[in-house]
């Protein structure tokens, strides 16, 4: 009987070091990966200049920088649109001629 004591200490103190070890083992985010993450809120103030522009590369990666926009959503004529608001989004409103005619956080 003292013989199993023994034994099931000696196996629960290994399995207690084991599990205070993979606990240390668990990582906390830092800062930079929290911002990662965590996209920024868009402002669609500062890009109104894009009105009657072309919609092309240039001008998407100009109007995502300006507006802290996470995403960027061009939307065409006759395009589906979901009422979901999301505060890192900027769609841009495409007519047919490419044009972009409005800029809005959404």
């Amino acid at each position: 009987m003292p013989m199993e004591r023994a034994t099931s200490l000696r196996t629960l103190l290994v399995a207690a070091v084991l599990a205070a070890g993979l606990s240390a083992c668990q990582s906390t985010p830092t800062p930079s990966a929290a911002r990662d993450t965590d996209f920024g809120r868009c402002s669609d103030a500062g890009v109104q200049w894009a009105v009657g522009k072309t919609n092309d590369e240039p001008t998407i990666r100009r109007l995502k920088q300006e507006s802290g926009a996470g995403l960027v959503n061009p939307i065409g004529p006759g395009t589906i649109v979901s009422r979901d608001i999301r505060q890192d989004r900027l769609r841009v409103y495409v007519d047919a001629g490419n044009m972009i005619t409005a800029v809005r956080c959404e």
